[in-house]
């Protein structure tokens, strides 16, 4: 504990020294020493994270950095709403085991065959974080990937890897797949639309890679399922298939419909607006809070309960406290002077601009999650527009950075701790950070490098 406490107080003194040199003002400084008293409060005790939250943005607030109607300008109430009307969603679909038939069907489908069992679970995992979110995806991910290889020997690790690091890669296809996604969407305007025009083809390719690449740095632990998937594991799938009662179809058919019917909404949501003349973004929190309101509705008396189990509450106060933080940045101006520096670095060149955003974000999420390097990152992109630079590219680089590189470390991204801890609280085999540094590190890089070309390669098409 103390030596915990040694590197968070010299990390904390470290940021704010080195932000310093940049020319800060006394004001500027104090606002970061803030800022990064939360940030390495979340990295060092993660356990504790909304302590530190609250102790720091009191003491903004206390310092007179922040004030009560900024720190409600900057919480983004928005996102906040946003993702509490999904997790509600999600949380009905879990509730009537949607996601567990649905992967039970595509066992059935596929045979014993390791290979096409792991690419066709790495696939399902791309395909469901970019459709629902990447901490859902991997939750139900894991709990199918431990239920293939409960009576064996085999150690989940190496597996539960390949659909973590395909789950982060595929929650950038959509603006509802990752908190970030949810946080760019909101803060520069993209519709879902965007989304799918611009990104998920570039995630479709980065897929692609990171697929291949677990396929060969995993060889060994793939063939290894063999003698699992040659036993009766297929046909005890098909009988959980066949044995399904009334109550449970009828429940299956309205999570269908009601899942079907969101995406829908989420697509068509610019297409409404402008048909209703709404504000841009207006029904992509509207179509959300339709589906959390039926999701309530069919659940009857277990409305309550869905709200209370599922929303994840302790992470969004952590989110709203966080945001307000990173809001002193841009209310002191440092975010201004960050932005400048980068403009200069990069001598004006939207291109070159886009690769140092897209890399400079993706290391901050290596080291400390991508919602706080993206959270970190979009007052940097919002004073670049100020400057008037030309910033839609930019956001993509920022939604790559953060989506592709969570892979790179074990605290890069939500999916991944929540995936280790499912580990921990099975008492099954975890997985140490230096397991995880060399695929991890392989998997990101490979896939930014990808996605980085792909962009550069797209830039004379984006609108301006």
């Amino acid at each position: 504990m103390r030596r915990e406490w040694f590197w968070y107080a010299f990390s904390v003194c470290l940021t704010t020294g080195l932000l310093a040199w940049l020319g800060l003002t006394r004001q500027q400084v104090l606002a970061v020493a803030g800022f990064s008293a939360v940030l390495f409060g979340a990295i060092f005790f993660w356990e504790r994270r909304l302590t530190f939250a609250f102790l720091g943005v009191a003491g903004l607030l206390a310092t007179n950095l922040l004030d009560v109607p900024h720190l409600v300008e900057f919480a983004g109430l928005d996102i906040i709403v946003f993702l509490i009307a999904m997790m509600i969603v999600v949380g009905f679909l879990e509730d009537k085991e949607f996601f567990e038939h649905l992967i039970d069907r595509l066992l059935v489908a596929v045979g014993p065959h390791p290979k096409r069992i792991m690419v066709l679970l790495m696939v399902v995992a791309c395909v469901a974080a970019a459709l629902v979110d990447e901490v859902t995806s991997i939750l139900f991910m894991t709990a199918a990937m431990l239920s293939l290889i409960e009576r064996s020997d085999l150690k989940p690790g190496p597996y539960i890897m390949m659909l973590v690091f395909t789950t982060n890669v595929g929650s950038s296809a959509t603006a509802v797949g990752n908190p970030i996604g949810v946080i760019i969407a909101l803060r520069s305007g993209l519709t879902f639309l965007d989304f799918l025009r611009w990104a998920a083809p570039i995630t479709c390719a980065a897929a692609a890679l990171t697929i291949l690449l677990c396929v060969w740095i995993f060889r060994r632990d793939i063939k290894r399922l063999k003698p699992v998937l040659s036993g009766r594991r297929g046909e005890r799938q098909l009988t959980r298939v066949a044995a399904m009662d009334h109550s449970t179809r009828r429940g299956l058919r309205q999570s269908s419909w009601l899942l079907g019917l969101t995406i829908v909404g989420l697509v068509l949501h610019h297409p409404m607006e402008y048909v209703l003349h709404l504000p841009r973004n207006t029904m992509l929190l509207g179509v959300a809070l339709i589906g959390a309101g039926v999701a309530l509705l069919l659940s009857g008396d277990q409305a309550r309960k869905l709200v209370e189990k599922r929303v994840q509450w302790w992470t969004l106060a952590f989110f709203l406290f966080l945001f307000a933080s990173v809001g002193t940045l841009k209310m002191a101006g440092v975010t201004s002077v960050l932005a400048q520096h980068l403009v200069h670095l990069a001598h004006g060149d939207v291109a070159l601009l886009m690769t140092l955003v897209a890399w400079a974000s993706g290391i901050l999420t290596a080291v400390m999650d991508n919602v706080l390097a993206v959270a970190t990152f979009v007052p940097i992109v919002h004073d670049a527009a100020a400057m008037g630079l030309w910033t839609t590219p930019l956001w993509w680089a920022m939604l790559f950075g953060g989506t592709i590189m969570g892979n790179a470390t074990l605290i890069g991204s939500t999916a991944n701790m929540v995936a280790i801890g499912v580990l921990e609280q099975r008492g099954k085999p975890s997985v140490t950070f230096r397991e995880w540094l060399f695929p991890g590190l392989l998997v990101g890089i490979s896939a930014l490098l990808l996605a980085n070309v792909l962009l550069w390669l797209q830039l004379p098409l984006m609108p301006r």
